[in-house]
C-alpha cells in the first residue's frame, strides 16, 4: 500500500461515521428500551449501569462496513476479514436481541452460540483455503521466519479463532475496556499490514477509526455499551486479520488481555468445581481487580497500557 490516502482516509471516514451515528443510534436504543442487563452477583458499583443502551456494536459494524465498501474493489484481501467481523457480529447481535428484546437474560444458549461461531469459522477457513494463496505457513514471532504446518493449520485455526472471539467477549465488562484494548491491537495490525504490504490496511484502519469514534461515547461513564454485537465482531476481526497476515501466534502477545480474561474464567470454573473455592474474587479477571479496590478507570488504563507495551514488542517480534 503506497497511497497514504488509503491509510489515513479509512480512519477518518470510519471515525466520522461512528461519531455522527452514535448520537442518532443511542437515543433510538433508549427508546426501544435496549438496556444493559446487569448481573446481581457482579460488582455492586455496576448496578447503576443497568438500563444503559447496549447493542452499540452496531455503530462499530456500520462504520467498518461503509468504510470498507470504498476499498473492497481495490483491496479484495479485506473480504475474509470483513466476513469474519460481520459473521461473528451477527452471532453477537442474535445473542443481544434475545437478551434485551426477548428478555431472556442468558441470550443464546451456550450450544447455539458455539454452533454459530463454529459455522462462521468454518466458512472463513474454507475461504482462506479456496480463494487465497496464503497456504498453511505461519510467521514465527522473534525468529524472522515462516513455518509450514500443513493440515494442522486449519485445526489450529478453529482453536485460535474461537478462543480469540470469546476472549474479546469476556474483555467487554468495563466502560471502554474492550474498545481501548482492541483499538491498540487494530493499530498494531495496521502497522504490520502496511509493513508486509498485505492489502488489509483499509479495514484495520477503519476499525481503528470506528473504535476511536465509539470511545467518545463508551469511555467512563459509558453512554452506550457495545454488547456481544461489538465484542464478538471485534474478536472475529482480530483473529481473521492475524490469519490473513499469517501471524496467528502473535495474538497471544498483542491480545494477551483477551487471553488473560478467558483463562481466568476457565481457571475459576475448574478450581471451584474441584475445591468449592475461588482463586479470583470474581472472574473475568478485570472484576477481580475491581473487587480488590481498583477504580474502573484504573483497570481500563492499566490493561490498555499493558496492551500498548505488548503491541510495541509485537512490532519488534515481526
Amino acid at each position: 500500500m503506497n497511497n497514504i490516502n488509503d491509510i489515513v482516509l479509512p480512519v477518518l471516514i470510519a471515525f466520522g461515521i461512528s461519531v455522527v451515528l452514535s448520537p442518532i443510534i443511542i437515543p433510538f436504543l433508549k427508546k426501544l428500551k435496549f438496556g444493559q442487563f446487569v448481573r446481581d452477583d457482579g460488582p455492586e458499583s455496576h448496578l447503576k449501569k443497568s438500563g444503559t443502551p447496549t447493542m452499540g456494536g452496531l455503530i462499530i459494524l456500520v462504520s467498518i462496513i461503509v468504510t470498507s465498501v470504498f476499498y473492497i474493489k481495490d483491496y479484495p484481501e479485506i473480504v475474509p476479514v470483513l466476513f469474519a467481523t460481520l459473521g461473528f457480529g451477527l452471532v453477537g447481535f442474535l445473542d443481544d436481541y434475545i437478551k434485551v428484546v426477548m428478555k431472556r437474560s442468558m441470550g443464546l444458549r451456550a450450544w447455539q452460540k458455539m454452533v454459530g461461531q463454529f459455522v462462521v469459522t468454518a466458512v472463513f477457513a474454507y475461504y482462506m483455503y479456496a480463494h487465497t494463496d496464503l497456504g498453511t505457513e505461519m510467521i514465527i514471532p522473534f525468529m524472522d521466519k515462516t513455518v509450514d504446518v500443513g493440515n494442522i493449520y486449519y485445526a489450529f485455526m478453529f482453536i485460535v479463532i474461537l478462543g480469540t472471539v470469546n476472549g474479546a467477549n469476556f474483555t467487554d465488562g468495563l466502560d471502554g475496556l474492550a474498545s481501548s484494548v482492541t483499538v491498540l491491537i487494530a493499530t498494531f495490525f495496521t502497522v504490520a499490514a502496511i509493513g508486509l504490504g498485505s492489502g488489509v490496511a483499509p479495514i484495520t484502519c477503519a476499525t481503528v477509526g470506528s473504535l476511536l469514534g465509539f470511545l467518545v461515547y463508551n469511555v467512563y461513564p459509558a453512554r452506550v455499551f457495545m454488547g456481544d454485537t461489538g465484542s464478538l465482531a471485534l474478536g472475529g476481526f482480530v483473529a481473521s486479520t492475524a490469519y490473513v497476515l499469517q501471524m496467528p501466534l502473535i495474538i497471544l502477545l498483542v491480545a494477551f488481555i483477551y487471553f488473560a480474561e478467558v483463562l481466568s474464567v476457565m481457571i475459576q470454573v475448574v478450581y471451584f468445581k474441584k475445591t468449592g473455592k475461588r482463586i479470583f474474587k470474581m472472574a473475568p479477571i478485570h472484576h477481580h481487580f475491581e473487587l480488590c479496590g481498583w477504580p474502573e478507570t484504573k483497570v481500563v488504563s492499566i490493561f490498555s497500557i499493558v496492551t500498548a507495551i505488548l503491541c510495541f514488542i509485537g512490532i519488534l517480534a515481526i
